[in-house]
């Protein structure tokens, strides 16, 4: 009788894989285009950017930079004077410029915030029907609107003829921001201008912060008998910060660029640097201290927002 040798189980087959030989390869294409999808959305933008921007603002300081005539040509000399010279020239201008344009900036606030607050918690089934209203002059040409103003503001008109009887003339007269009896072609008038025309700027980044505002916090203030006051200076106010530097910014940098007001609605006094920077390109045909006019105008926007930024972000505002 022969020995049978004892059998031992075999280990059992390993599971089959899923992946194919040089199916690693494609795994690892395939998250490369993952993470190579948001560069190529943002393509378009980055290209319209490069075009539309990046181009002509080196081109624009390779302008502010050359030197000679229309008739002779320009070239660029590396001369930097146009800098030094357009400051000296037209600092009266770059400062008028941002008087204006603070100036308006503080009317817009005070007129777009009590509006969008009402809007956004006063307004109910109205609410849609003012936003409306508070967008449509975009509906009209900037210039039809300044030239309206021009009309409104016109001497022996119906405002100029109240202002007057109120006396208020004589105090904005003295504080030399109007003539003696008109408001057309004075300082007054390019403000009023100014703000008329970038208050939505204003208004609808204010809705869009108030109206993100939990209205159940106005009632816990409430309820620890808070002040409406009170409640509007610890709680409104500080959580709607974010659309009040949203507005300004929004307002201020437009409006110190700006130059149809103070060509329609100003007199040669109230000129801003937009007027002179029109007048450089198009009059006098000196691109050069144009486009340094320009750059510096950029650069002193540039400037005053980041140090405004700064401070917004700190406890300072609140």
């Amino acid at each position: 009788m022969t020995a049978v040798a004892p059998v031992t189980p075999s280990a059992p087959p390993p599971p089959p894989s899923n992946t194919l030989p040089g199916d690693g390869e494609g795994v690892r294409g395939r998250r490369a285009r993952r993470r190579l999808t948001p560069y190529w959305l943002l393509l378009p933008a980055g290209l319209w950017l490069a075009v539309f921007f990046v181009a002509p603002l080196v081109y624009q300081a390779s302008t502010s930079v050359q030197s000679g005539s229309l008739e002779e040509g320009f070239r660029v000399t590396w001369q930097f004077s146009h800098y030094t010279d357009a400051l000296s020239t037209y600092g009266e201008h770059f400062l008028r410029s941002f008087a204006y344009a603070a100036s308006a900036t503080v009317l817009c606030l005070v007129i777009g915030y009590p509006l969008a607050y009402m809007i956004a918690f006063r307004a109910g089934r109205w609410r849609n029907l003012l936003l409306v209203m508070v967008i449509a002059p975009f509906f009209t040409s900037f210039l039809i609107r300044t030239l309206a103003w021009k009309t409104i503001l016109s001497d022996g008109g119906p405002v100029v003829g109240a202002l007057s009887a109120l006396h208020v003339l004589d105090v904005t007269s003295w504080l030399g921001l109007t003539g003696s009896e008109r408001v057309l072609a004075t300082p007054l008038a390019v403000v009023c201008g100014l703000t008329y025309n970038f208050l939505p700027f204003m208004i609808l980044p204010l809705y869009s912060s108030l109206e993100r505002i939990d209205t159940a916090l106005h009632e816990a203030a409430r309820d620890l008998y808070a002040k409406p006051v009170t409640t509007f200076r610890k709680v409104t106010f500080p959580l709607s910060l974010p659309g009040v530097v949203a507005g300004t910014l929004l307002t201020f940098i437009p409006a110190s660029g700006d130059y149809i007001n103070a060509q329609l609605l100003g007199s040669p006094n109230e000129q801003m640097v937009g007027n002179a920077i029109q007048k450089q390109f198009l009059n006098v045909l000196d691109y050069p201290t144009a486009a340094a006019m320009s750059f510096l105008l950029m650069a002193l926007i540039l400037i005053m927002v980041s140090v405004y930024m700064r401070k917004a972000g700190t406890e300072e505002l609140v």
